[in-house]
């Protein structure tokens, strides 16, 4: 089989299109490589949706820590205390077996007339139950970055904005909001890049793959059995998360230099890379 077929063949698999039997001998250092990039799909899409929906939930966890009212601002504290001090890979069991329970226990919402009752089994697939608790997991991580962004916004600014007239959304919107992007934006790539990397323990948590349509961890695991030769699909693997973080800093770095666009060349802060060793 040609490398331009095997493409054909399995380069959408994971996501349900393609041939549906896996090779299993004579397999090449293509099918490998389109393969594993196939199963790339499910970590991008965790990521994605984790980073975007974790973005604006942080954002109200931090606003929630700097309240006055105790029934806003404990909540938010117990919330990052009990994400950000527990291990993600925990994290990923204990919601699976909850998830696994409540089908069995049932959600019934009573409506008077007649009882309705939710399906939840969907919740112990990895597409949802997974996405979920890398939600709220960069959300915890997130919500301690901005809060520290958060109060490091120039209390001068503020000020000004309250002479000038401005209401308490009207001041949130157009001056602190902004500063605190500004200021939290390199620690949040930081936070998004090794959310990226996590995405890679969906493979090791109890959430199953449907269909054998897992992400590049589950291919590069069924080469590795198959050929008895883990030197070759899990570098594999290295390459692709390292170009994809490329992407993600290139992306990102676009967006800092847009933060701070109004700031001279040499003044505007840089975005580095620093690998979280231990979290």
């Amino acid at each position: 089989m040609s490398c331009s077929q095997t493409f054909s063949d399995y380069a959408l698999r994971s996501i349900g299109h393609g041939l549906r039997a896996l090779p299993k001998t004579d397999i090449t250092l293509c099918e490998q490589f389109v393969l594993i990039g196939s199963g790339l799909f499910w970590n991008l899409y965790f990521a994605i949706l984790a980073v975007i929906g974790g973005f604006f939930m942080a954002t109200a966890i931090a606003v929630a820590r700097t309240s006055p009212n105790p029934l806003l601002r404990k909540p938010a504290d117990w919330f990052v205390f009990v994400f950000r001090g527990s291990p993600l890979f925990i994290q990923f069991f204990f919601a699976y077996e909850s998830f696994v329970l409540l089908p069995r226990v049932g959600i019934d919402i009573p409506l008077g007339f007649t009882t309705l009752t939710m399906e939840t089994s969907w919740l112990t697939k990895a597409w949802l139950g997974a996405l979920i608790v890398l939600f709220l997991n960069t959300s915890a991580y997130s919500a301690e970055i901005f809060l520290g962004a958060l109060r490091s916004v120039p209390r001068g600014d503020i000020e000004a904005a309250e002479a000038y007239g401005m209401s308490g959304f009207s001041r949130f919107r157009r001056i602190v909001w902004p500063t605190l992007l500004r200021l939290a934006w390199p620690s949040y790539t930081n936070e998004a890049i090794f959310l990226f990397h996590a995405t890679t323990l969906v493979f090791f948590s109890g959430f199953p793959a449907w269909r054998q349509e897992g992400d590049a961890l589950y291919y590069a695991s069924y080469f590795a059995e198959k050929t008895f030769n883990p030197f070759i699909p899990y570098p594999i693997v290295a390459f692709y998360f390292v170009c994809s973080t490329i992407v993600i800093i290139t992306l990102f770095g676009f967006v800092n230099r847009r933060l701070n666009r109004h700031l001279a060349p040499e003044h505007r802060p840089r975005i580095r890379y620093r690998p979280q060793l231990i979290r």
